[in-house]
């Protein structure tokens, strides 16, 4: 690390010797700026006046090099700050609170939209649960005459039996008939 000379080490002397701002003075500008009184100024302490002005370095005719004390910077008005970061703080608030109050409004219009698209479904749900009533009474209606059906099949299997006997049994005696003809 360099070591700092002539004006670089004044100026380090300085700020290292600045006196501090005393607690009641800064707590008195931040009550202030919070009660909204931008006019007040916190109390300037007569070590720090003193220390805000330049000071001369010895001066020597030996041709030695004369240094000024740095300036310490003045502090910016706390009050200014302290209501800048009060705005900056609210406008932050308001938009996080307006992007909640947009999400819970996107919330209750999806909930809306599921709750009608429930009601449809429900809605198509009663009118298929209601044909499928009509279909079953309809069938049962319907049952006797498909047993009756079930009963002709039946008999028109039966008598297909009869038929293809008679046929075959008409076949023999046919056979039979010829057989005495030719003798």
């Amino acid at each position: 690390m360099a070591s700092a000379t002539g004006d670089e080490a004044a100026a380090m002397d300085s700020i290292s010797r600045a006196p501090a701002a005393p607690p009641a003075a800064v707590s008195a500008a931040v009550s202030a700026s919070v009660a909204g009184n931008d006019q007040t100024e916190a109390p300037v302490d007569g070590a720090e006046a003193a220390s805000s002005a330049p000071k001369k370095g010895n001066s020597s005719d030996s041709g030695v090099e004369t240094a000024e004390e740095a300036v310490e910077p003045s502090e910016p008005d706390i009050n200014v700050l302290c209501g800048d970061m009060f705005e900056k703080m609210a406008i932050f608030l308001q938009g996080e609170l307006t992007a909640t109050c947009d999400d819970y409004r996107l919330l209750e219009n999806m909930n809306k939209l599921t709750s009608l698209k429930y009601m449809e479904m429900k809605d198509i749900s009663i009118n298929i649960s209601r044909n499928l009533q009509d279909l079953n009474n309809k069938y049962a209606s319907l049952q006797p005459y498909l047993d009756q059906i079930n009963e002709i099949e039946e008999h028109v299997t039966s008598l297909e039996q009869a038929a293809y006997k008679l046929d075959a049994y008409s076949k023999k005696l046919e056979a039979r008939f010829k057989k005495l003809e030719k003798r």
